[in-house]
């Protein structure tokens, strides 16, 4: 029997206000168009130059380029030896992403609580680590720095590893320093929505050089040797592989991609930060909290989410019910794991307190790199008249 053909509901729906729009630049395109030409469609070039840009962007003596940020995070926690019977703690609003990853490698998650800025709450860390918890996992959510001192302070003094998920967080700084530094890794996404996308694909930045050379293995079956150096050799089909790996590889043409993206990134973020704001200063309404703008670099503005509180007069679900009739794409980001079947086990209610009250406020509006002024100002009349 053939399976039921879904309706497209992006299609079906008129979008007055979309939620993000790609940015897709006639270099990006040509960039792309170029690398078609090429014999070497993997494993060449443009992913070497891809790797060797974004370390040195992010600061990182190593980066590694992989077909997404769950392969970043699958790999990432195998390189560091997460495996059976341990655990790995990670907040509980978040993308499932970090679970999987995790319960991928034999190990299991340890969800624990928020702050008031949707940050990892060291407090809960605290009250849920066990003799099993072997890593952290902070989450940059949003785009906006967690507080890393603290954090990796405390990392430090009970021996556990920091996995940093950096997804939203391309161009976030702590300090003075690019998330994803102060973990032994960092695990970026370059999904379509992210501040500069190759369609799917990821990429771990590490300052170790035995995590980089195994997470490198890792992402190419397990092989130790590349490509072009077992092409360098006599017998390119001799190789060994130490310890089994994946098919986790960034492709020539998605990296042709990211190299083309990556040299707008400070533009990219500029303008979403100038969206951010705009939102902010005009979104002066009782009962809704906005993000704060921020003037150094510690949030990118990934996503720009408010929290509809009840002194708004209506709930989170009603207002998005609103924006869905006039039009409007919003979503809330993320479910938090402890609602999912396959985790609802995996949390204590009385740990998650935060994440079960934010987590019914939080709404993001469209935000992205070109969204027009004249849609933003839809989005705030129409948060501004449903108000009671």
């Amino acid at each position: 029997m053939a399976l039921k053909k879904e309706t497209n509901i992006f299609e079906r729906n008129k979008i007055s206000v979309p939620a993000f729009k790609p940015w897709i630049s006639s270099e990006d395109k040509k960039s792309i168009m170029n690398t078609l030409k090429k014999t070497m469609l993997t494993l060449g070039p443009n992913i070497e130059t891809f790797e060797e840009n974004f370390a040195k962007f992010t600061g990182s003596k190593y980066a590694i380029a992989v077909s997404s940020c769950t392969a970043a995070l699958h790999i990432s926690a195998l390189a560091l030896g997460i495996g059976k019977g341990d655990e790995v703690i990670m907040p509980d609003l978040t993308f499932i992403a970090d679970a999987n990853a995790i319960m991928a490698t034999g190990a299991k998650p340890r969800i624990v609580d928020i702050d008031s800025n949707y940050s990892i709450s060291l407090d809960s860390i605290k009250q849920n680590i066990t003799k099993k918890t072997k890593a952290i996992i902070p989450v940059h959510i949003y785009g906006k720095a967690t507080n890393m001192k603290e954090l990796v302070e405390f990392a430090n003094s009970k021996d556990l590893m920091i996995i940093e998920d950096c997804a939203h967080a391309l161009d976030t700084f702590y300090n003075k320093k690019h998330v994803g530094n102060y973990g032994l890794v960092g695990c970026f996404s370059f999904y379509p929505t992210k501040n500069i996308t190759t369609a799917e694909g990821g990429m771990i930045i590490t300052n170790t050089k035995r995590i980089a050379e195994q997470l490198k293995s890792l992402r190419n079956h397990g092989m130790d040797k590349s490509l072009s150096s077992r092409y360098n050799d006599k017998r390119p089909w001799i190789f060994d592989v130490k310890t089994p790996g994946l098919n986790y590889r960034l492709d020539e043409i998605r990296s042709a991609l990211g190299i083309s993206q990556l040299k707008r990134i400070h533009k990219i973020t500029s303008l979403r930060k100038k969206a951010a704001k705009y939102y902010t200063n005009n979104l002066k309404v009782n009962g809704i909290i906005t993000p704060k703008i921020l003037n150094d670099k510690s949030h990118s503005y990934h996503l720009y989410t408010i929290r509809v509180t009840k002194d708004y007069g209506i709930s989170r679900n009603k207002l998005f019910e609103i924006f869905k009739k006039h039009g409007i794409r919003t979503t809330v980001y993320w479910q938090p794991l402890h609602k999912f079947s396959a985790y609802k086990n995996f949390a204590l209610k009385k740990h998650i307190q935060n994440s079960l009250k934010i987590y019914d406020e939080i709404l993001s509006l469209p935000l992205y790199p070109n969204i027009p002024t004249s849609h933003q100002n839809i989005v705030i009349d129409c948060i501004k008249k449903h108000q009671s």
